[in-house]
């Protein structure tokens, strides 16, 4: 009978888990860029032939060949914090919207930032410690990858 209690409560709250915020302007993953196609140096828009959904978000691909490649290995391309500004999640804790074409791969994984109005915040990263800054972000993400 506990047994059972116990897997009761254990489905119900998983079932309920909050899952994390992602920035799905345009209804997909990195505004409907190919996540994939960055890794390869190359950012491209996605098509949408080729199109799936991976934890609750759906993601756009310039070839069946990245999606395909994508379906093997999706942690490994997911935008780091949910595909939000790295350098604003940094800074100041926030949400910001990105320009998919402004990104970098830094120890095989995808930072996505903001550049628009004259102000590049990739620059600003890479100006400033990007250690320091990847260590905050990685910190200010925890607490706010949750809210909406």
């Amino acid at each position: 009978m506990k047994i059972s209690i116990i897997l009761f409560l254990l489905c119900f709250t998983s079932s309920f888990a909050q899952t994390i915020d992602y920035n799905t302007k345009k209804g997909f993953a990195a505004n409907g860029y190919d996540v994939v196609s960055y890794f390869s140096n190359k950012a491209k828009a996605g098509d949408k032939a080729f199109i799936i959904k991976y934890d609750g978000v759906n993601y756009k691909f310039s070839s069946k060949e990245n999606l395909n490649t994508f379906k093997n290995n999706p942690e490994k391309y997911v935008p780091q914090y949910g595909g939000y500004c790295a350098y604003a999640v940094a800074l100041k804790s926030s949400k910001v919207s990105i320009n998919p074409e402004t990104y970098l791969i830094e120890n095989g994984k995808l930072y996505l930032f903001y550049n628009a109005w004259g102000t590049n915040t990739l620059e600003l990263w890479q100006k400033e410690n990007e250690n320091v800054l990847q260590e905050k972000a990685d910190e200010n993400w925890k607490r706010i990858k949750f809210k909406k």
